[in-house]
C-alpha cells in the first residue's frame, strides 16, 4: 500500500510521514550557491609574468641595428613511404640561396640531393677534412664534436630535425669542417655535393651571379651577432686618428599588428529580467566568456605563427637535450645563451620530467613564492607552468626561457588599453542591441600580440621527452 505524505513524497508501506520532506522543502528555500564555475580556467603566468607595452595606432615597430645574418631557418622535406625530398623553396633558407627566386633552378637543385641514412653512432664529417657538401638533416639528431683544452672530445652541440650545416661549402671551394658531426641516433640526411651546385650554377647564370654576390658579403665588417660593426678605438697613445662611425639601422624593421579574438555573447531578456537574483546572470556569462578570451589569448601567445613565442624564436637559440629528458645541464646552457633570464616556461609534463632527473642526480631545487603559489627554480630563475605548450603524441615538448622588458631588449607582450567600453585592459565589451527574438549581444574583444626585442631575448630547448624513465 502507498502512502501519500503532506510533502508530496510516496513511500511504499510503514506509518505515514509526519512532517515536510526535504526534497519539497528546498522547492520553497533558498539555497546557498556557488557562482558558475568553469574548469578551462588555468594560472596564465605568461600573461601574468610578461611586461605590457601601449601600442598606439595597431602596430609595434621593432628597430634593430642593420644585421648581415641571413639564412638562419629550418628546412622543410616531404615524405614518401621511406624517401624523403626536400621542398625546393626551402633551399632558400640556406645562407647562400636566401632571396634566390627562381623556382626551376631550386627545384634542380632538390632533385639533386642524395638521401643518406646513418646509424647511431657512426661519423658524417670528420673535422679538419675538406667539407665538399651541404647536409641537410631531414630526421634525427647529430652531435656537433670538438676538442677540448686538453685533447679530449667536446659536445659543442645537438642539431635535430631541419638543421643544416656545411653551408660554407656553396660559395668556398676551400672550406673545411671546423668540427665532427656524428650522429646520436638514427638520422636520415640529404646532401648536396658543391659540384652539383657548380655544374646548376654553370646552365644558370642567374643562380652563378646570386652565389658571386653572396661570396663577398661576410667580407662586410660584423660583430659576432652579424649586426654592422661599430668602429671603435682603445688602449691607444699619442695622437692617432680615431675612427669615425655611425650605427646603421635595419631598412624595413619588423613591425607586430595587435591580433584579435572575438566572440558575440547572446542573453535572453527574459532570463536577465527574471532570473537576476541573487547573481546577475549578464555578468557571470561575461565572466566566464572573458576567461576563455584570455585562455586563448595566452594559447596565441605561445602558438600562433605570426607572432607566438614557440616561432618567433631565433634558430640560433633553439637546443636539443643531451639526453631526451630534460636535465639540468640542458638548462644551464639555455641560460648561458642570454644575459638576465627572468623566467622558464614549461608545461607541466616537462616540469614533473625535469623534477625526476633532479631526483635521480640526488638535487632539490629551490623554491619562491610568487602571489601565495610555491614556484620551482632553477638557477634562481622560476619555472612556470604553462599548458598551452603543445605535447606531441610521442610526448616530446619544448621549454622556453626568455628576459622580459622593453628596458632590457626582452620579450614583451603588446596590447592598446582605452578603448571604448573596455572592461579588462585590452578587452572590450560593447551591446550590440535586442534582436527580434528579445535577445541581448554583447562583442567581447580583446586586442593582443607579443614581440622578441632581439633575437637572444628569447630561447627555447626543443623536443624535450616527458616520458623517459630511467
Amino acid at each position: 500500500m502507498s502512502v501519500r505524505s503532506l510533502g508530496g513524497e510516496v513511500r511504499e508501506g510503514g506509518p505515514p510521514q509526519q512532517s515536510l520532506g526535504t526534497d519539497a522543502a528546498r522547492n520553497l528555500a533558498s539555497t546557498t550557491k556557488s557562482a558558475p564555475q568553469m574548469q578551462e580556467i588555468t594560472s596564465r603566468w605568461l600573461l601574468r609574468a610578461l611586461p605590457w607595452v601601449q601600442v598606439r595606432g595597431g602596430a609595434y615597430r621593432v628597430n634593430r641595428r642593420l644585421s648581415y645574418a641571413v639564412g638562419d631557418g629550418r628546412v622543410t622535406f616531404v615524405q614518401t613511404g621511406g624517401r624523403v625530398a626536400v621542398v625546393p623553396a626551402e633551399l632558400g633558407e640556406l645562407p647562400a640561396l636566401r632571396e634566390f627566386e627562381d623556382q626551376d633552378v631550386l627545384a634542380e637543385l632538390a632533385a639533386r640531393c642524395v638521401q643518406r641514412e646513418y646509424a647511431a653512432g657512426e661519423v658524417i664529417a670528420v673535422r679538419g677534412g675538406t667539407a665538399d657538401r651541404v647536409h641537410l638533416l631531414a630526421h634525427g639528431k647529430v652531435e656537433r664534436l670538438g676538442e677540448g683544452p686538453y685533447g679530449d672530445e667536446t659536445v659543442l652541440g645537438v642539431l635535430a630535425d631541419g638543421a643544416y650545416f656545411g653551408e660554407d661549402t656553396l660559395v668556398s671551394a676551400e672550406a673545411t669542417w671546423q668540427w665532427t658531426a656524428r650522429a646520436a641516433t638514427a638520422c636520415t640526411v640529404l646532401e648536396l655535393g658543391r659540384a652539383e651546385v657548380l655544374g646548376v650554377a654553370a646552365r644558370a647564370g642567374a643562380l652563378a651571379g646570386h652565389l658571386a654576390e653572396f661570396a663577398v658579403l661576410p667580407r662586410r665588417p660584423a660583430n659576432r651577432h652579424g649586426e654592422a660593426a661599430i668602429d671603435l678605438s682603445a688602449g691607444h697613445a699619442g695622437e692617432p686618428v680615431i675612427p669615425h662611425t655611425f650605427v646603421d639601422y635595419e631598412i624595413s624593421p619588423r613591425e607586430y599588428e595587435l591580433s584579435v579574438a572575438q566572440t558575440v555573447l547572446r542573453v535572453h531578456t527574459r532570463v536577465a529580467d527574471l532570473y537576476n537574483h541573487p547573481m546577475d546572470q549578464t555578468e557571470h556569462q561575461v565572466r566566464l566568456t572573458v576567461e576563455a578570451l584570455r585562455e586563448r589569448q595566452e594559447h596565441e601567445l605561445v602558438n600562433n605563427r605570426e607572432f607566438g613565442l614557440l616561432a618567433n624564436c631565433d634558430h640560433g637559440q633553439r637546443l636539443q637535450p643531451h639526453d631526451g629528458a630534460p636535465g639540468p645541464d640542458d638548462l644551464d646552457e639555455l641560460l648561458s645563451l642570454r644575459r638576465d633570464s627572468r623566467l622558464f616556461l614549461a608545461h607541466p609534463r616537462a616540469i614533473a620530467a625535469f623534477g625526476r632527473e633532479l631526483d635521480r642526480r640526488g638535487l632539490v631545487p629551490d623554491t619562491i613564492d610568487v602571489d601565495g603559489t610555491r614556484i620551482t627554480t632553477w638557477r634562481g630563475v622560476p619555472i612556470y607552468p604553462c599548458d598551452k605548450i603543445p605535447v606531441s603524441d610521442a610526448g616530446t615538448t619544448s621549454i622556453l626561457c626568455m628576459r622580459t622588458g622593453e628596458s632590457d631588449q626582452g620579450v614583451v607582450g603588446l596590447h592598446q588599453t582605452g578603448l571604448p567600453d573596455e572592461i579588462e585592459p585590452g578587452l572590450s565589451r560593447r551591446f550590440m542591441g535586442i534582436d527580434e527574438k528579445a535577445i541581448v549581444s554583447y562583442l567581447l574583444t580583446a586586442y593582443y600580440s607579443a614581440a622578441v626585442l632581439v633575437p637572444d631575448a628569447l630561447g627555447v630547448l626543443e623536443n624535450v621527452e616527458t616520458g623517459r624513465r630511467h
